[in-house]
């Protein structure tokens, strides 16, 4: 099979490849030292990748990237993520990563790669793609002092919502909680759709009734009755399709 080659003077791409990667290591080097080596070569390594790979596309691809080449920093995470997804479905994965919590600490320096460490953590990542920030019991009690004994009290009365992981852990959205508490209105907002997943899908999506604001904004102003009864409109609306289905 012969050697693909760039667009660029017809260098194989196996070659730009490697000559990319080592430019790329030459300058993260040079920027932060050598007390990281493994992480600059793992750096430099996906990107002269991700380079020269975009370099050997046919021009009507490399046009198609160009709206997603906008925002180099939120392409960066996403790339990122999908790498840690891969890396955790990996069975050699588990036994090399921390043990960790998955759920217990999600600050970083940069909100977009909150990501976890281990095969546990990595149905909390898959939920948080549509979910937004969760967090387990573990985080929600050392950052926001809510003891794992009420966020349970609450979850049985429906006044959280909490999304299974896998097994019988749970993690819970973290745009629900206001000074330690989660909002006014969650619990009917329950009520009315029952299913947590559509219930927390419903509240993030912004409605043209609420001012193209989402339901969970609304319930964080104190606004609970207009959200209460969006969700039991939103609800006899399913059960409507559902029975013409």
């Amino acid at each position: 099979m012969k050697e693909l080659t760039s667009a660029t003077g017809g260098v194989a791409r196996s070659e730009l490849e490697r000559i990319a990667v080592a430019e790329l290591e030459r300058v993260l080097r040079g920027a932060v030292g050598e007390t990281n080596e493994e992480a600059v070569a793992s750096a430099a390594l996906v990107g002269g990748s991700i380079a020269a790979a975009i370099v050997g596309l046919a021009p009507r691809q490399r046009r198609a990237l160009y709206p997603v080449l906008k925002k180099p920093s939120k392409l960066a995470a996403k790339i990122v993520r999908l790498l840690l997804v891969d890396a955790a479905q990996m069975p050699d994965t588990a036994k090399t990563m921390p043990v960790i919590d998955s759920t217990a600490e999600i600050s970083r320096s940069d909100p977009d790669l909150e990501l976890p460490l281990q095969r546990n953590g990595l149905a909390s990542l898959l939920i948080e793609e549509w979910a937004g920030q969760v967090a387990g019991s573990t985080y929600l009690e050392e950052k926001l002092g809510i003891p794992r004994s009420t966020l349970h009290r609450w979850q049985r009365r429906g006044e959280v919502i909490a999304l299974r992981t896998g097994g019988r852990k749970h993690v819970f959205p973290l745009a629900q909680f206001v000074d330690g508490r989660p909002v006014s209105g969650i619990r009917e907002v329950l009520a009315s759709i029952g299913h947590p997943r559509t219930a927390w899908a419903w509240l993030l999506k912004p409605a043209v009734e609420f001012g193209g604001e989402a339901p969970i904004a609304l319930l964080a102003k104190d606004r609970s009755a207009d959200v209460i009864r969006g969700a039991s409109a939103f609800s006899m609306d399913q059960g409507q399709s559902t029975q013409a289905a």
